[in-house]
């Protein structure tokens, strides 16, 4: 697998195979099938099919610090709880900021859910977020999971290189601990509109 080193300027089409084909018929596959996964994510599983739980285990999973979100005296647990969790808009008002942890340290949280819509492309950064190693939670048919991993293509031309087109989303779904616990979004196969949108997340210290 190749080594992508910068994400800037990344610009990734989540569209289907003839509309992208119509569009740019002069374009070009030059890397097939890429691949980037986030390795060693947590193995937890939600204390129970409650959509709060299940999204405390999902913050648990992205920030992989039981300090942050969501252990024992965590900075976020409340914040994260107070939140409709089918809102990813409202669960990023809450958890984003300074906070203090327990052990007194400062930290800064960043939380987006990008802007989906007719000429938005967001997939550009669910790629970046993922060259980064940065999971995201992502609400799919009123489901929540978190978002780990892609299947993509490099695509180029005579005027430009360095575009995208993604095929898949590697998903863990943190009600389950087995088989139905990975879980596949395929773009050929799947209605991106039932996908109530994505929840980029980074912590830094203060």
């Amino acid at each position: 697998m190749s080594k992508l080193r910068c994400a800037g300027w990344l610009l990734l089409m989540l569209v289907p195979c003839c509309a992208f084909s119509q569009r740019n018929r002069e374009w070009q596959v030059y890397r097939a099938n890429e691949e980037v996964r986030i390795p060693q994510l947590p193995a937890l599983t939600a204390r129970s099919h409650d959509l709060s739980d299940v999204l405390l285990t999902s913050l648990d999973i992205v920030f992989h610090d039981p300090s942050v979100c969501c252990g024992k005296d965590s900075a976020l647990e409340d914040r994260a709880l107070a939140a409709d969790p089918l809102s990813l808009k409202e669960v990023a008002s809450k958890v984003q900021g300074k906070q203090i942890l327990s052990d007194g340290r400062r930290i800064q949280i960043t939380a987006e859910v990008p802007p989906d819509g007719p000429g938005i492309d967001i997939s550009s950064r669910i790629l970046g977020s993922l060259l980064e190693k940065h999971a995201m939670v992502m609400v799919w048919n009123s489901h929540l999971y978190v978002l780990y991993g892609a299947v993509f293509d490099a695509v180029g031309n005579d005027d430009a290189s360095g575009q995208f087109m993604i095929h898949k989303l590697f998903l863990v779904d943190p009600r389950y601990s087995g088989p139905r616990r990975e879980v596949v979004f395929n773009r050929d196969t799947d209605d991106w509109s039932k996908v109530a949108g994505v929840l980029l997340l980074t912590v830094a210290p203060q």
